[in-house]
């Protein structure tokens, strides 16, 4: 059996040599002609899974390592009779922990308290729903904006749109779908983008193309935010000018922690193994993290404190040094630099390995920390 894998995924080789013969490929440049002998096709969201790259191939099994699905064409798969897997939920608490890190470095430089403001949370799957409960922790209102979920749920905790876009933060957690009553493409468009108020907080890590990027760009429109961005319309080719006016950018890595990308090579592995009707095996092992014992900084406030510390553990700022580099590069050079940054993306483990140690005057901080996963002791 012959496996084709994008290279990025972690563990391929380790999880997946032991099923056939395993090539390692960039996803980036695959063509019909790569896979045309591969049996298995495992990739990630850069790759374009189409009846232009399967056409004539012995495909039977496609996985993708990620929670989104747009970059597969479906229908496609389904008449073929190929199977199919994808990996939801498995990065969820990457995307959270980048969402309050992001949050956390802006209410720290502004000095501003995150207690009591409202927060959008716009699709309340796997990310949205952490994203929510993890703000309550914080004190914070949550406005909740989910179509789907409200007409399967009747749950009038769901809001309109409009209502969820007049939150002092927004932050987008939606697939990417191109039509239907569902349709998240350009999303935030000219229309509502010109109704959110002024300063706003807008976090995109869902799909670049879930907010009009040129109108965004728009001087009328962009100066009312504080805008990070960690997804781009048209990657790797993304809008520089639009780099320029962030608070905060970062190269589609929201999700890119070790836990969640190993998450997304079990996910698959295990859906493979039961398509080949083959008992799993394989089960990583990570590497043990030196000094998981911390205590907080001092700080003038709770969120100056919290965010030193998820700093510490997560360097966002780091990320978004390396993000701007991109700037001083020639503009055919760009896409490369920015799928560079991915691949060669350094190690970054999630919260859960942590303790936190905390003294009694710290301790209305304790339910925080732990919703975020931490261990917590006081001493």
């Amino acid at each position: 059996m012959n496996l084709i894998i994008d290279e990025n995924i972690a563990f391929a080789e380790e999880a997946f040599s032991h099923l056939g013969i395993t090539r390692l490929v960039d996803g980036r440049s695959l063509t019909n002609k790569d896979v045309k002998d591969a049996n298995i096709l495992i990739v990630r969201s850069i790759t374009n899974v189409t009846d232009g790259l399967l056409k004539n191939s012995k495909v039977k099994f496609v996985g993708t390592a990620t929670i989104g699905t747009d970059h597969i064409d479906l229908n496609y798969l389904s008449k073929q009779n190929i199977q199919f897997t994808d990996a939801k939920g498995c990065n969820a608490d990457s995307v959270a922990e980048y969402v309050f890190t992001a949050l956390l470095k802006i209410a720290s430089d502004k000095h501003i308290s995150l207690k009591g403001k409202t927060i959008g949370v716009v699709g309340v799957g796997n990310i949205g729903s952490r994203v929510s409960r993890l703000a309550e922790s914080l004190g914070m209102k949550v406005l909740q904006n989910d179509p789907p979920l409200k007409r399967i749920n009747k749950d009038e905790k769901f809001l309109s749109l409009e209502e969820t876009l007049q939150a002092d933060i927004i932050t987008l957690h939606v697939p990417m779908s191109f039509e239907g009553i569902d349709k998240t493409f350009h999303l935030l468009n000219e229309d509502n983008l010109k109704r959110i108020n002024n300063g706003t907080i807008l976090i995109n890590t869902s799909r670049g193309a879930v907010i009009d990027n040129a109108t965004l760009l728009k001087e009328s429109i962009i100066r009312k935010f504080e805008l990070v961005l960690d997804v781009w319309e048209d990657e790797p080719s993304i809008n520089t000018k639009l780099l320029a006016k962030t608070k905060i950018a970062t190269p589609h890595i929201g999700g890119y922690s070790f836990e969640g990308k190993v998450n997304g090579t079990k996910t698959i592995y295990n859906s493979m193994c039961k398509f080949l009707n083959i008992k799993p095996i394989w089960q990583p092992i990570l590497p043990e993290i030196e000094n998981k014992g911390m205590r907080l900084s001092e700080g003038k406030s709770d969120e100056e404190k919290l965010y030193k510390l998820f700093s510490s553990i997560y360097n966002i700022e780091r990320d978004d040094e390396v993000m701007r580099n991109i700037l001083t590069y020639e503009p055919n050079e760009q896409p490369g630099y920015f799928d560079l940054m991915r691949k060669k993306y350094p190690l970054r483990r999630e919260f859960s390995n942590y303790t936190i140690y905390i003294s009694e005057n710290e301790a209305h901080l304790r339910s925080i920390l732990e919703s975020f996963c931490f261990k917590v002791e006081i001493n």
